[in-house]
């Protein structure tokens, strides 16, 4: 591969091995959190919120897993700032373990009817810290595989670093299928805490690869020649404020669209539709999969023709689909539920596939894991965070009616497009002194 005029097979390494622990951090980032949010849709609200009606439990459960994320933009001002001033190798494999170590964890609490409200407290505490490192996990596994592409590949390898999210979902519905079926009824009880347990597998073989790839260049030579900043996270609220903002706007309707799509569809299909557990769970496992092929193409096309256009496209997919998608979903023809969720991951891929790129060409080098980890988390918070959470509220409130959930995810993809507009309408008025050069693709 050309990296500039000149072939260089250590860099191509370099480049490759970079992407490729991104891509392994963050499926086990994104395993963590899709089991809880499968878990949540299907299993906490008996195991931790006993005593109350079903409907109820999984509003409580919802919440617990809106926790998760509310941590997140505190991780992210935490490791962001150490990021930025250290360097990103090392807080990536702190945040690796944290995340890792929390979901374990999980897997051996005791259950409500065990120790009472002691149960839940833990439930939520352990979420708490989850989702605080994994607030500062996602910015640094961006920033480490698109600061080690060649400039004309960013967008391509950048992307290797989301394969962690329908990676991680595969990981999650697989092994939440195999367990619920060779552990049966018995599922509700002890057989869902396994897939829980096997991230302390896969939080090995995680750590073996991060400790493994070489410190960003972009980073090394920013320190090199003294363009560091002191105070990382005070220089990007006070010059790139609006930058963030428009990262949180772009990321919160794809968020809320995909967790619903993860997550609260598992509920809504068991419990307003009467579909099967493994039905809805297989459902998830073809998008995860379409999902994954549908990323690279994506970021892929965002190299040759410009981030701006792809994420554009994705965002009028996403502002157009909700109401089709639950539409779709109640006929509860199998074919056709399956096609609707399959296509609700292929279409928010344009923009998903080329977001990492699009993030860390944002904002400069000397705050760029500062500014990429606020952006995505609080847009992860605003958006997946309280997606399943809401949707279960207003769904409970309209009594059933899907129509109050499309318009909520409606409202959020509408943001998500707006800011990309804004953002093209900017870059294009302002000087190359008021976005940073790299950020150039985005007026394409």
């Amino acid at each position: 591969m050309s990296f500039g005029t000149t072939t260089d097979p250590a860099r191509f390494r370099a480049v490759r091995k970079a992407a490729l622990g991104s891509a392994v951090g963050t499926t086990i980032e994104a395993y963590d959190f899709q089991i809880y949010g499968v878990a949540s849709a299907l299993v906490f609200s008996s195991v931790f919120f006993a005593g109350v009606p079903a409907s109820l439990g999984t509003v409580f459960s919802f919440a617990t897993l809106a926790v998760g994320f509310l941590a997140r933009p505190l991780g992210a001002v935490i490791f962001g700032h150490f990021g930025d001033k250290l360097g990103r190798k090392n807080i990536l494999v702190i945040a690796l373990m944290g995340a890792g170590g929390c979901t374990t964890l999980i897997g051996i609490l005791p259950s409500h009817s065990s120790v009472g409200l002691w149960a839940p407290t833990l439930l939520v505490a352990l979420r708490l810290f989850q989702g605080l490192f994994h607030g500062g996990e996602q910015g640094g596994a961006l920033l480490m595989a698109v600061e080690h592409a060649p400039a004309h590949r960013k967008g391509w390898y950048g992307s290797w670093a989301f394969l962690g999210s329908p990676g991680g979902t595969l990981l999650a519905a697989g092994a939440v299928a195999v367990t619920m079926a060779a552990t049966g009824d018995a599922f509700l009880t002890w057989g869902w805490r396994i897939p829980f347990l096997i991230s302390f597998v896969l939080l090995g073989v995680g750590i073996i690869i991060r400790m493994t790839v070489a410190e960003s260049p972009e980073f090394e030579k920013a320190k090199e020649t003294g363009h560091h900043s002191r105070s990382p996270m005070i220089d990007v609220l006070r010059n790139s404020w609006r930058l963030v903002l428009t990262a949180i706007g772009v990321n919160v309707g794809f968020n809320a669209l995909i967790w619903v799509l993860l997550a609260y569809t598992l509920s809504y299909g068991t419990e307003y539709l009467g579909l099967d557990r493994q039905f809805m769970l297989g459902n998830t496992l073809y998008g995860a999969g379409a999902m994954l092929v549908s990323i690279l193409f994506f970021a892929r096309l965002s190299d040759r023709l410009g981030r701006m256009r792809v994420m554009l496209c994705g965002a009028v997919f996403c502002v157009l689909y909700p109401f089709p998608f639950f539409a779709l979903l109640d006929t509860t023809e199998h074919s056709v539920v399956t096609a609707a969720v399959v296509a609700g991951f292929i279409g928010s891929s344009a923009l998903f596939g080329p977001m990492a790129a699009f993030l860390v060409e944002l904002f400069p080098t000397k705050v760029a894991y500062s500014g990429v980890s606020l952006g995505y988390s609080l847009g992860a918070v605003l958006g997946g965070g309280l997606a399943p959470f809401v949707s279960s509220v207003l769904m409970r409130a309209s009594g059933g009616a899907y129509w109050s959930v499309a318009l909520y995810l409606t409202a959020g993809c509408l943001l998500t497009l707006v800011s990309l507009l804004y953002l093209r309408r900017r870059a294009a008025r302002t000087t190359s002194a008021t976005l940073p050069a790299k950020a150039k693709v985005h007026t394409q």
